[in-house]
């Protein structure tokens, strides 16, 4: 099996749907730092509206599978790959 092409489509779908997500946000972001680190925190509001929300839902929802899909190809893969093979001429 070949599991680099899959790989490669899941990359390529989770960095589609991941840019439409943050592409077309309408949020806020806001971080303040404090001592002690307890104090510290990280605020952030992510809107993202219309055609681009489902669209980019979808291609990161595909892109996950996809990449989970590698993840099993490339296992057995491994264990397949794992077979002892007899060499074709002796070993003199």
């Amino acid at each position: 099996m070949n599991f680099a092409r899959t790989l490669i489509a899941s990359i390529v779908f989770l960095g589609l749907g991941l840019g439409l997500i943050f592409g077309f946000t309408h949020g806020t972001a806001g971080f303040s730092a404090a001592y002690p680190a307890s104090g510290a925190s990280l605020q952030l509001s992510i809107n993202t509206t219309g055609m681009p929300a489902m669209a980019g839902f979808g291609a990161t929802l595909l892109g996950t599978l996809l990449l989970l899909i590698a993840l099993i190809q490339a296992i057995v893969a491994e264990l397949g790959g794992a077979q002892a093979s007899s060499p074709t001429r002796p070993i003199a």
